[in-house]
């Protein structure tokens, strides 16, 4: 499989949830993260292409991080179900604000995972 997307990925290294909205549901897990998109796992499984707005829980009282959930719509990119039975979800952010990109991206750089070679 090739890969399409335009920025690396970023392997964060905080258990953030993801939710659904309208009815809020738990989607799933950040698994990872970049300004254009994310990858969640978890028992939700969903149709490529379908349009859905995400709430995200980031840590609480992190600078550079406004309070409160981030809600950014998303549509589904692609899907796989891991050996496990979870559903891998790629989802592509739609239409964010200049806003909500500062947000990505400090949350990457201060949650991202850092391999030491």
């Amino acid at each position: 499989m090739s890969d399409k997307r335009k920025d690396p990925r970023k392997k964060l290294i905080r258990f953030t949830p993801v939710y659904t909205l309208r009815p809020r549901s738990l989607l799933g897990y950040l698994e990872d993260l970049t300004i254009h998109g994310a990858r969640v796992v978890g028992d939700t499984p969903l149709e490529a292409g379908e349009r859905i707005m995400l709430s995200i829980e980031f840590p609480a009282k992190t600078p550079d991080i406004p309070p409160g959930p981030f809600v950014i719509a998303a549509r589904v990119a692609r899907i796989h179900t891991d050996e496990g039975g979870f559903a891998n979800l790629g989802l592509e952010f739609a239409d964010a604000t200049e806003e909500q990109v500062n947000t990505l991206e400090a949350v990457i750089h201060r949650y991202e995972f850092r391999r030491v070679v």
